[in-house]
């Protein structure tokens, strides 16, 4: 009975990716700004699939589904955009990824300690778990909230970690957010890292003096349970509307369902899209608590952090129509330093941190974004983070790279292998509390 049961269980594990059969992925790197727009328009007419964004100095990757590659394929060549293939098999390569996962999952737990979300890709119970236990451990400083329910009525929770209880109105708030994107799985250790950082290892005591915080790691729990469970690049919420193809293309695109030029850019009114933007702004529950976080503290909100991934970017407003606004220049000088406090830290396989306007940065506009909402409402500074990804430079000349992190294939895949994970949300710790520090100093 118990070899019946493991053949059970491996045979779930290899079928859990077959949606992705056939389909394959392509490194494109752009030359111009003409064939970054011409990539651009292909992730609505051939549903591609940008998991690492191109730009015209660094390649990105694109998911090409069975059915679209030969069209796609002539669009680059037609184009003269030049391309090559990423993976041939994307369900084998998810399969190698689950398997470094567990391997992960198996060293922790031969040391005999507990498994921390900011050192795997851990499921919302695990983080949900770390964050109960947080707030019940360190009471006098963090205070857990539940903020709503998703739309499948899972909790949407968030830690607000202050030494005064929030009362103390001199104090500036800085708000971080993170899995707006379901699959977005690396974001979710970072924003737990800097909870680490500010309750349980603090070694930065201005932190919690000048600065009351809010960290919300998971803002779309329903779609990353269903990214673990059903379909690994998963993007959207999985909510329903009164529009019947709902029922059968759930989901928005959290990422486009703010009120700042909603609907404009860069989305889909498409169902079935990935960058559908919903039927209204702020249809989705998710949204709507994120919304009323930022309302809720504006008075003293002066910093707020989305947390995506991949690409190695700082961006800020405006993204559906590259205009700068009013705050142009404080935008620019914290996103600089915020990068230049990730490149001291950063390990040599990444690439450096690219800093501007969000439309400028990745080359075409998307409208209906949270850190341009924060932004247009009065949140002086506001940043979306791409954090790192795959490594696109083949001529690696860092000899004196760490052993434990110097083989590139460790970032080939759709996420990177899990011993990459702290070193991630610890750089994007440096970055977010220097981010504290010069945004006090200039708002």
């Amino acid at each position: 009975m118990r070899e019946w049961i493991v053949v059970s269980l491996c045979a779930v594990a290899f079928a859990k990716h077959e949606i992705y059969s056939g389909w394959k992925s392509y490194y494109v790197a752009p030359a111009s700004q003409e064939q970054l727009s011409i990539l651009g328009s292909l992730e609505s007419k051939l549903d591609v699939d940008y998991f690492v964004r191109p730009r015209v100095d660094r390649e990105g990757v694109a998911l090409v589904k069975p059915r679209y590659q030969e069209e796609f394929l002539n669009v680059l060549a037609n184009e003269e955009i030049s391309h090559r293939v990423h993976s041939e098999d994307i369900k084998s390569q998810l399969d190698i990824e689950d398997e470094l996962i567990e391997a992960r999952h198996a060293e922790v737990r031969a040391r005999s300690t507990p498994e921390k979300p900011y050192e795997n890709y851990l499921r919302l119970d695990a983080i949900y778990n770390y964050m109960d236990e947080v707030a019940a451990n360190y009471p006098n400083i963090v205070k857990l909230v539940t903020a709503g329910r998703s739309f499948e009525g899972r909790p949407i929770k968030y830690l607000k970690i202050s030494s005064t209880n929030f009362e103390d109105r001199s104090k500036s708030v800085i708000f971080v957010d993170a899995t707006i994107h379901a699959r977005e799985w690396i974001t979710p250790p970072a924003a737990v890292y800097a909870i680490h950082k500010l309750v349980e290892n603090r070694t930065d005591t201005d932190l919690l003096d000048n600065f009351d915080w809010i960290i919300m790691p998971v803002s779309n729990p329903d779609g990353y349970e269903y990214s673990h469970t059903n379909e690994r690049f998963w993007r959207k919420t999985r909510s329903i509307d009164q529009n019947l193809i709902s029922f059968l293309c759930r989901g928005v695109d959290g990422n486009r369902n703010f009120d700042i030029h909603w609907g404009i850019v860069g989305t889909s009114d498409h169902n079935c899209a990935d960058i559908y933007g919903g039927s209204k702004p702020f249809s989705e529950n998710e949204t709507r608590i994120v919304r009323d976080v930022l309302n809720e503290n504006l008075s003293r909100l002066i910093l707020y952090i989305t947390l995506h991934s991949y690409g190695s970017m700082i961006m800020y407003p405006w993204g559906h129509d590259g205009s700068l606004s009013n705050n142009a220049l404080g935008l620019h000088m914290v996103g600089i330093a915020m990068a230049d406090a990730i490149y001291a830290k950063t390990l040599p396989v990444f690439p450096r941190y690219k800093v501007g306007n969000s439309l400028h940065v990745v080359g075409y506009g998307a409208s209906g974004a949270a850190a341009d909402y924060a932004h247009s409402i009065g949140v002086p500074l506001t940043y979306t983070f791409e954090l790192p990804g795959i490594e696109h430079d083949d001529n690696d000349d860092n000899d004196d790279d760490d052993d434990d992190f110097a083989n590139d294939d460790h970032l080939k895949g759709f996420h990177l292998d899990p011993i990459y994970i702290r070193p991630v949300a610890e750089e994007t710790w440096e970055a977010i509390s220097t981010g504290a520090k010069r945004a006090r100093a200039i708002v």
